[in-house]
């Protein structure tokens, strides 16, 4: 089972882009229980969660997306979403997805995709 993000890109502030990761190969029922978020890693930092969707739905963002950010979810697709709007430049990292079930994440993080966001 691999995780394939894709929709990354170079776009100057203020621009959007949207993000999809397919967990390729994976049963629906490891899909649809699995806590998904999407993360980042800017250079020179840790990677930190950025939005997330849990199996019964609720979603939460970190503050700096607020707003900004929407993550959405395609059980059938087996993909999980990010629209990113209004982009700073400090929101330049690679982004990866995940899925996280009783506290483990359930994937190999992948390639990720990187977004640049110039000013």
């Amino acid at each position: 089972v691999q995780l394939q993000a894709s929709g990354g890109g170079l776009v100057q502030a203020g621009g959007s882009l949207r993000l999809s990761c397919v967990a390729s190969r994976t049963i629906l029922s490891t899909f649809t229980s699995a806590d998904w978020g999407w993360y980042r890693q800017a250079p020179g930092k840790q990677r930190e969660l950025v939005a997330s969707v849990s199996n019964n739905g609720r979603m939460n963002y970190t503050d700096s997306v607020k707003g900004r950010f929407t993550m959405s979810k395609d059980n059938a697709k087996r993909s999980v979403y990010l629209q990113m709007n209004s982009l700073k430049p400090e929101d330049t990292a690679v982004y990866y997805c995940n899925g996280r079930r009783g506290g483990y994440y359930l994937y190999n993080w992948g390639q990720g995709t990187l977004v640049t966001v110039s000013s």
